[in-house]
């Protein structure tokens, strides 16, 4: 047995009243089917490592799918939680707490967002995405009495499942069995800046009432957008009045080695948006969410009464993305993400493996593409090695590790792509 997971010392315990196997039928029988049986029961977690209802132990190279960036159990994050649950917990949005305050000027304050920017706190990326395409709506009003009414989005994207961020979402699969959607949202191909050129041209680029793009799109691959995008977006939107709307949700709060994705100069080139949703490791793993609206002008797109949330902002979920921040900063993460992340990328790169067809991304947000549909088998073979991945596309291998990973920890995947068959894949 590898480092990477640990045997049982009881077999009979492999089919136990606490085992993976009894977990899973009771599972079955009482959560809808919505995410298919689990790959495992996860029962505990310290660092990089989670271990299983039957005692084996993982390297957790997804890390709660980019959420837990700190590892699991990290002694501040869980302190702070704790501290702030003893004190207090949840208060209602009719009451503020110095938590909340104090998380969102230091959100302004990572972002560099100019003053007069506000913040509006939630619990997932969904919601704050959700919370985004409102302000869109709002931002109605074009020139010489014209309507703003189409949003633009880009194929591959994905902002979330309820109905208004689905609406943003491309897939049809997630789309089809919930029209109609919230209409208005034009799909234009990724990176392709002529195709943006011409949703504004011939007079109708005064009826775009936004923009939304991922300067990296997760779910369709870890596809970063090419050079000079997002800049020609920020000049069009401003052309017109339209809002640029940027998430963040996976690429934010240090996943690719700056707070913001967009901030790497040669993926924003320097552009101000005038939105940015963020969540999954803004918590370190307790849930919580963020629009960051930059300047007054998108800052006041939602009024009182507008538009709200009985969970958000509260005590304790500003307290995880308060102690998160803090550790990155202490513990120099953002640096540490940037260097793991090319070094590793450029390892996998170096194997020379067959396999292997490209290995891209920003700091620890990375794909393996492969040059066949096999990466379910790959994650599938991972899994059963000790590591967990993600296998986002038919022929993707998705990583987003904990930014404590090591690495030492690091290599042993690499070496288990190594290892992988060369003629994984092909058919006799």
């Amino acid at each position: 047995m590898t480092e990477q997971h640990l045997e049982p010392q009881d077999p009979a315990a492999l089919a136990g009243a606490d085992s993976v196997a009894h977990w899973t039928e009771r599972y079955g029988h009482a959560l809808m089917d919505t995410f298919g049986a689990p790959q495992r029961v996860l029962v505990r977690g310290e660092g990089p490592y989670v271990w299983d209802a039957d005692g084996f132990r993982y390297l957790d190279l997804l890390g709660g799918i980019a959420v837990n960036s700190l590892g699991h159990a990290h002694p501040t994050l869980t302190a702070a939680i704790s501290a702030q649950l003893g004190t207090l917990g949840h208060i209602s949005n009719f009451f503020a707490s110095p938590t909340q305050i104090a998380l969102a000027e230091r959100l302004l304050a990572v972002a560099d967002a100019p003053e007069g920017s506000r913040v509006f706190l939630t619990n997932s990326g969904t919601e704050a995405n959700e919370a985004a395409f409102k302000m869109a709506r709002r931002n109605s009003e074009g020139p010489g009495g014209a309507r703003r009414t189409r949003v633009l989005a880009l194929e591959g994207a994905f902002h979330g499942r309820s109905m208004g961020a689905l609406a943003l979402t491309s897939k049809a699969a997630y789309r089809e069995p919930f029209e109609p959607l919230p209409g208005g949202v034009e799909f234009l191909p990724f990176g392709d800046t002529a195709a943006l050129e011409a949703a504004f041209a011939d007079g109708r680029g005064d009826t775009v009432a936004a923009v939304f793009l991922e300067p990296i799109q997760g779910e369709a691959g870890v596809l970063p957008l090419p050079p000079g995008y997002l800049v020609r977006a920020r000049e069009l939107t401003e052309a017109h009045g339209a809002l640029l709307i940027l998430d963040e949700v996976q690429t934010g709060m240090g996943r690719t080695g700056a707070w913001l994705a967009h901030q790497h100069p040669h993926l924003g080139g320097g552009i101000r948006p005038d939105v940015v949703t963020l969540a999954k490791g803004l918590g370190g793993g307790f849930p919580v969410g963020a629009v960051l609206a930059y300047g007054e002008r998108a800052a006041t797109l939602l009024g009182r009464g507008q538009h709200g949330t009985t969970f958000g902002g509260n005590p304790v979920a500003s307290a995880a993305a308060l102690a998160t921040i803090g550790v990155i900063e202490r513990d120099g993460l953002l640096a540490h993400v940037t260097d793991l992340g090319a070094w590793w990328r450029g390892a996998i790169a170096a194997l020379g493996h067959p396999l292997v067809a490209e290995v891209r991304g920003e700091g620890l947000l990375i794909a393996v593409q492969l040059t066949a549909p096999v990466a379910a088998e790959v994650a599938s073979r991972a899994l059963g090695e000790g590591f967990v991945v993600n296998p986002c596309t038919p022929s993707t291998i998705r990583l987003a590790p904990p930014f404590v990973l090591t690495r030492e920890q690091a290599a042993t995947f690499t070496d288990f792509l190594a290892a992988l068959p060369h003629d994984l894949g092909v058919t006799a």
